[in-house]
């Protein structure tokens, strides 16, 4: 299950991210989103949970929690489209 994570702060990197959903269940992947001209973080990034039992239980008990000082926003990721 593919997960949104938004209000991001600017210092949290991939591992901080990976080890906080990992409490959940088994972490696929993980991807920051950062400017391509300065290479900062946008804020937001994905998460991809292997089953949906644990991307639904991280979306209950993190959105809305307050990680790196700053509360986090967490989705069901949108389908990409081209």
């Amino acid at each position: 299950m593919n997960l949104f994570v938004s209000n991001l702060s600017r210092s949290v990197n991939e591992d901080a991210l990976k080890a906080l959903f990992s409490e959940f269940g088994s972490v696929v992947s993980v991807k920051i989103i950062n400017d391509k001209q300065t290479g900062l973080s946008k804020g937001f990034g994905f998460v991809e949970m292997a089953n949906e039992s644990h991307g639904m239980t991280a979306i209950a008990k993190l959105s809305d929690a307050e990680f790196f000082g700053r509360r986090i926003l967490v989705s069901k990721a949108k389908p990409r489209t081209n």
